[in-house]
């Protein structure tokens, strides 16, 4: 995409919205939980219902960006997101941000950074490495978070495999480690590698039992590699899905304009019934969009449930076996089965939304019809 082309696209998004100026937040104070959505439509020959429909998708919008800044993304992504939640501009600030080129997009380019990338895994390995199984390991990454970005290069290179080495080793050595690991918990590896709801987890289980793998891989899948998956995926879902509707609010905003618009045109039009069918139609786009976009929530609310439940039963069997394997699990399995909930939430919350703008988007249409 062009320069001149971001810019008119990031202008069109960000017209449909004029900036409130207001005095942002003292630092360090929280946002309102439930912020209201300031927006003056100054044309005032356009309808009550094209404005409420323009003043619930900047609501949307903002809401969404608010998810984002707290949510368990990425720091430079939760940074921005507070950046243009911030600003005195309102809700012109909230359409930049979502807009081609904008904030969003400037941040997830900051995640393709290696040096980002370096400093994610080194964080990912504390968060998911317990001290009690992989000490080297753990205290490798928290070297390397305390260090230089070649240090956590460094680490991510090499000194991870030379520190599991390690760990493993010492383990091995542990007559407390020596016990051979049972059929029982082999077999549920084997099932979470085929229907585990999550992909990384499904890949860490094959991974354990690959051909030639033996108990200490069995091992490391329940000391962190089990546990490893399960971030991959809460994190690939709160990417994809951000990302997801970072892409639909964008839309959202271009269909809204064109629907009012047109339905501005139709007041003064010569030919009063192309006019009517144009407006229909705008208005229609609209809401196949919201139908879409309702839809995809729908899938993914279903596919949080389905890992709160997962990790729900985990922590169940967790807290009720003595077995070494399992008595660590209990505590991460809670953390996602609340992370996976949260998710669970956060997805009928914008189902709701996105049902809003169907409904908004259908009275356009009976509006417009006459």
């Amino acid at each position: 995409m062009s320069t001149r082309t971001r810019l008119a696209a990031r202008a069109v998004l960000a017209a449909v919205v004029l900036p409130v100026v207001a005095a942002g937040p003292a630092h360090g104070q929280d946002l309102p939980p439930t912020p209201v959505a300031a927006v003056a439509v100054a044309v005032a020959s356009e309808s009550d219902g094209a404005r409420a429909a323009l003043a619930a998708a900047a609501a949307g919008a903002r809401e969404q960006v608010r998810r984002i800044a707290l949510s368990g993304l990425p720091a430079e992504l939760r940074t921005s997101a507070w950046n243009a939640l911030r600003s005195t501009r309102g809700d012109a600030a909230i359409a930049e941000w979502l807009a081609p080129g904008g904030g969003y997009d400037l941040a997830k380019q900051r995640l393709r950074d290696s040096r980002t990338r370096n400093r994610q895994f080194c964080e990912r390995v504390v968060a998911t490495h317990p001290a009690a199984f992989a000490p080297a390991t753990r205290a490798g990454a928290e070297k390397a978070l305390k260090g230089t970005d070649a240090d956590r290069a460094a680490f991510v290179k090499s000194g991870y495999a030379q520190a599991q080495a390690k760990d493993r080793g010492a383990r091995e050595a542990a007559a407390t480690e020596q016990q051979a690991v049972r059929a029982k918990d082999r077999e549920f590896v084997a099932g979470l590698a085929t229907h585990d709801p999550g992909e990384q987890v499904r890949v860490a289980a094959q991974w354990a039992l690959r051909p030639g793998a033996g108990d200490e891989d069995v091992r490391e899948f329940y000391g962190f590699g089990w546990v490893s998956g399960g971030a991959l995926d809460l994190e690939g879902h709160r990417l994809r899905t951000a990302e997801s509707e970072a892409l639909r609010h964008r839309t959202l905003t271009l269909l809204l304009k064109a629907a009012v618009d047109a339905e501005e045109a139709l007041r003064g039009a010569s030919d009063a019934a192309a006019a009517r069918a144009e407006a229909e139609r705008a208005w229609q786009a609209v809401a196949a969009h919201a139908q879409g976009a309702e839809t995809a929530w729908l899938a993914e609310q279903a596919q949080a449930g389905r890992q709160a439940e997962a990790w729900r039963g985990v922590q169940a069997l967790a807290r009720g076996s003595a077995d070494e394997l399992w008595k660590r699990m209990a505590d991460p399995a809670g953390e996602n089965e609340r992370s996976w909930s949260r998710e669970q939430q956060d997805a009928v919350g914008s189902a709701a939304f996105w049902q809003d703008i169907l409904r908004q988007a259908r009275e356009g249409g009976t509006r417009v019809a006459g």
